[in-house]
């Protein structure tokens, strides 16, 4: 196993990094954004740092899909094609994102992000419950599995909260059955990306296997804060952390001209 040349209090400090991100990510999406951060923060090369973040989200998707589907809120059967079109994407954008770089990604993704933010902020009764299908189950898993699979694997960050996203507004499933059924699909893209990052020898294992550990306790902790409470916690999170995320990521592609023009300003 490969280790990473940094002190112990690094790896405890990822570890709740890790767990943080496993809450927050099995609640609402977008736990990617704590922990590749954090991974870059403490030297990791962009490559091994993504291959790294996929190990340790494999384990808290995992976590948090067991437990719904232990709980009867996700059929398996029922989203068989959908899982199996998201794990041919999400392979398919493991090995372009390794060959390609993602910078279009980067910048289209802010709007994407506050695009859902405020369609939650402003459809107030948006998943309070079912309604009725829109798609039907094969152009569900072309349209929503392969593509947002493509996408988590090509790049990943606010995976999550475009499944639930899809499941609310193509299948019209509540807020916390698009949840459930969302983090299911977050697990199969990641777990299939991650075998092409392993493949291609990027993954710091005793830093990965660390924030795995995290990850598995914080998604456990935030699907039964899901299934308890449901609609009440989901959507403002959901909302907060798309604002959040966007801000992250404005600020990631465009922070030296945001320095220039607040210099200028003032």
């Amino acid at each position: 196993m490969e280790w990473f040349p940094i002190g112990v209090e690094i790896y405890v400090i990822l570890f709740f990094v890790a767990m943080l991100a496993g809450f927050i990510d099995s609640i609402a999406g977008g736990g990617g954004l704590i922990g590749l951060p954090a991974l870059l923060a403490v030297g990791l090369p962009p490559a091994q740092a993504l291959a790294t973040n996929k190990l340790q989200s494999v384990g808290g998707s995992f976590s948090a899909s067991l437990y719904f589907i232990r709980q009867k809120a996700v059929d398996l059967k029922d989203q068989r094609w959908t899982i199996l079109c998201t794990f041919i994407g999400a392979m398919i954008g493991a090995i372009l994102i390794q060959r390609l770089e993602a910078e279009l990604l980067r910048s289209v993704l802010p709007v994407l992000v506050i695009a859902i933010g405020l369609y939650f902020l402003f459809s107030p009764k948006i998943g309070e419950v079912e309604r009725q299908k829109r798609l039907s189950a094969w152009p569900f898993a072309l349209i929503a599995g392969m593509g947002i699979g493509f996408y988590d694997g090509f790049f990943g960050p606010g995976a999550g909260s475009f499944f639930a996203l899809a499941y609310v507004t193509l299948c019209g499933f509540n807020l916390t059955k698009s949840t459930a059924h969302a983090k299911v699909l977050n697990f199969t893209s990641n777990f299939a990306s991650l075998l092409f990052f392993i493949l291609g020898g990027k993954v710091i294992w005793s830093i990965g296997l660390v924030m795995l550990c995290g990850q598995v306790i914080g998604a456990r902790t935030g699907a039964k804060m899901v299934l308890t409470r449901g609609q009440k916690l989901i959507r403002p999170m959901l909302i907060t952390v798309s604002f959040v995320m966007s801000s992250k990521l404005i600020y990631d592609n465009h922070g030296d001209q945001i320095h220039q023009w607040f210099s200028g300003f003032f």
